[in-house]
């Protein structure tokens, strides 16, 4: 079979099937085999139950001890049996599974393997997997078994299958990676790689395949970087942009001083855009740094020379609240250019007139969402794009613009605090700019890392704050409630919350399968201090500023990266309250404490970044992916970092050596996709 091939074409996928694979977007034998495990079931050795631990999943073997019992109503029967062998005896309990009673009646070894709970006298092991016989569990003793996202109407064992039978019936093509490659980092061959990424025998395998897979997913995406970087180079400049006397003046009357770091950066991004070639920097600063009106006085800049800016945002809400605030400003300091707002939630009549605004010239700056690279916008001489990071800049934005007329300058805002060392590697296509300090009158938010037995507190507290007309965040690491996950989640969180903290106090939840509008209609309002308490996924992650805001609460923060919870952070402290960030965890783990103790001591997120990179080992490895910093389907930059120096030293090799894989990467469109 080759990867073109319809999953249709496989055994047992029929047309209603063949739909549930499309909405993962696994269309092709292709997509099913980089449709990788999200995590994965490991039989590991059964413990003596003296040795149990509370949160985990774990095996014990031991005699089925008494009687076997059912209790409970008909619509949820309890089914509870203890377990005895030399340190201990264990309760048991499943839940509607009645026939359990008969088929454990004999007595005998058996073998359990489910969620330790804490119970009234001890632990409980709640639904376990039976091996009944207890040699059954010997097959499967050290395996990892795969794990994969579903959608409603697919069974894991569905998806396991249909994998098998992708690779099963591979065409065992040579590898394209060059052998020299393979053999000085010591890689797997792709063949094996995958076979090992969804059904690995034991870790080894499982941590040879993913090195192979990780290595070339990030050698393409550096590869894809420096065609861009050379495409960028050649481009000369349309739209020499000098700076202006109007823009300093600015600069003197703000109610502020910028920052040393600030005053760098707007230097180095002048002098690009009045040089011979065209700009593409990236200006990577932590949160809170005073990016947005560095790249303000570049909008600014650009006006003032006749030409049009374009600042394109994530979301809705945070398009309006720039377009809100850079209006406020340019009436306060009377400097007469037009600004405007484009996003796709306008009725028909108010985009018509923004079109039309635009395209004879009169909007100077643009501000909006995806909505500004859309077909019916026509710009009559734009020289300058700012973008954030969640929507790098990447080919196909470049060509839309290019269609409506002219190369633009670009301009990205990272607040993704990493290390200068990868962040050259991952943003190989643009120039850096680094805004390093924060301003003076920010109040440093203040931390805590506590158990969850300090809830009750915590929750007291934040009542507190909201009398005092502050407003608060608490993020849960699930959107519902998960029979494999021990953790908290927006669902059912938020009405909880809503009991506990009663009428006067309104509580919303914030998750990633809602729509655009219902997103954008709950940060408006949260904007607005309508809603005081507001339970988040880390879709909030980059999300409306909120002065007013000034607690955060992270659940579960021993399931994020250190880099992702600092950026969490960054939702609050951005006013002139004193802030506060608790992080909630339910891990009793050594190790997890000294890593949440490196956020407790310090809130400068480069330094963050740089110990959470000493910090990731192989166990990150098994569950939910840490950082999720660019669209990798493996890869985490992170704890990945010396898989991706490496591929950054072959891909050196490659263009010293013109190999042939570099003519063979005529995917780059596809490849390129991962920094749009």
């Amino acid at each position: 079979m080759v990867e073109e091939s319809r999953i249709r074409e496989l055994k047992g996928i029929g047309e209603k099937t063949e739909k549930l694979f499309g909405k993962l977007g696994v269309c092709t034998a292709g997509d099913l085999l980089r449709y990788y495990p999200h995590r994965y079931d490991i039989y590991e050795e059964p413990v003596p139950v003296s040795e149990l631990e509370e949160g985990r999943v774990m095996t014990v073997t031991g005699t089925l001890y008494g009687r076997v019992q059912v209790s409970g109503s008909q619509k949820r029967q309890i089914t509870t049996a203890y377990v005895k062998e030399l340190t201990g005896t264990l309760k048991v309990i499943w839940f509607n599974m009645p026939f359990l009673r008969n088929t454990l009646s004999g007595g005998g070894m058996i073998t359990l393997r489910g969620r330790i709970s804490a119970g009234r006298n001890g632990v409980v092991m709640e639904h376990p997997e039976v091996f009944y016989p207890s040699e059954k569990y010997e097959e499967k003793l050290h395996t990892l078994q795969p794990v994969y996202s579903l959608t409603a109407g697919l069974s894991n064992n569905a998806v396991s299958k249909a994998v098998r039978q992708v690779i099963d019936g591979l065409d065992l093509t040579r590898d394209t990676l060059p052998r020299e490659i393979r053999l000085k980092y010591e890689l797997a061959e792709y063949n094996y790689a995958v076979r090992g990424i969804h059904f690995p025998e034991d870790k080894e395998v499982f941590c040879h395949a993913r090195d192979r897979l990780v290595f070339e997913e990030f050698l393409r995406f550096i590869l894809s970087l420096r065609k861009l970087k050379e495409n960028n180079q050649k481009l000369a400049n349309e739209y020499i942009i000098e700076k202006k006397e109007e823009t300093e003046e600015l600069i003197r009357r703000l109610p502020f001083t910028l920052t040393d770091a600030q005053k760098r950066v707007w230097e180095e991004i002048a002098q690009n855009m009045s040089s011979d070639t065209v700009m593409s920097r990236l200006v990577q600063g932590d949160v809170g740094s005073g990016k947005t009106i560095v790249a303000v006085l570049a909008l600014l800049n650009t006006a003032l020379n006749g030409y049009q800016g374009a600042l394109m945002a994530p979301t809705e809400v945070l398009a309006r609240q720039h377009y809100e605030s850079i209006t406020r400003m340019f009436e306060k300091y009377d400097i007469p250019v037009k600004t405007v707002l484009l996003t796709g939630s306008m009725t028909t009549k108010e985009k018509r007139r923004a079109y039309d605004r635009i395209e004879c010239g009169l909007a100077k700056i643009i501000v909006g969402t995806h909505a500004l690279i859309q077909g019916q916008v026509f710009y009559d001489n734009l020289a300058l794009v700012v973008t954030d990071e969640q929507h790098r800049f990447g080919v196909k934005q470049r060509e839309a613009f290019a269609q409506k007329g002219g190369t633009p300058h670009v301009l990205a805002m990272s607040a993704t605090p990493i290390p200068r060392t990868l962040a050259i590697i991952l943003y190989g296509d643009l120039d850096i700019s680094v805004i390093d300090e924060l301003p003076a009158n920010r109040l440093p938010v203040k931390n805590c890392v506590v158990g969850t037995e300090y809830r009750k507190t915590a929750c007291h507290f934040m009542k507190q704050q909201i009398e005092e007309g502050r407003q608060c965040y608490i993020i849960c690491p699930m959107v519902e409630e998960s029979e494999h996950l021990e953790v908290e989640n927006v669902t059912d969180y938020s009405r909880a919350l809503k009991e506990e903290m009663g009428a006067q106090v309104r509580v919303e939840c914030l998750h990633g399968r809602m729509s655009q509008a219902e997103k954008d209609d709950i940060m408006e309002r949260f904007g607005q201090n309508e809603i005081q308490i507001l339970v988040s996924t880390t879709v909030i992650e980059v999300g409306i500023d909120v002065p007013n805001a000034s607690v955060i609460m992270i659940e579960n923060s021993e399931r994020f990266g250190l880099a992702q919870l600092h950026q969490l952070r960054g939702r609050v402290g951005r006013g002139k309250h004193q802030s506060y960030c608790i992080f909630m965890s339910s891990s009793k783990s050594k190790e997890t404490r000294k890593r949440l103790e490196i956020l407790n001591k310090t809130n400068d997120g480069f330094k963050i970044a740089s110990e959470d990179l000493k910090l990731r080992g192989p166990g990150d490895l098994f569950g939910i992916r840490q950082s999720g910093l660019l669209d990798f389907k493996l890869g985490d930059v992170f704890q990945d970092a010396r898989l991706l120096q490496q591929a950054n030293e072959a891909a050196d090799w490659l263009y010293s050596h013109e190999n042939e894989y570099i003519q063979k990467m005529s995917d780059y469109e596809r490849i390129s996709s991962v920094i749009i």
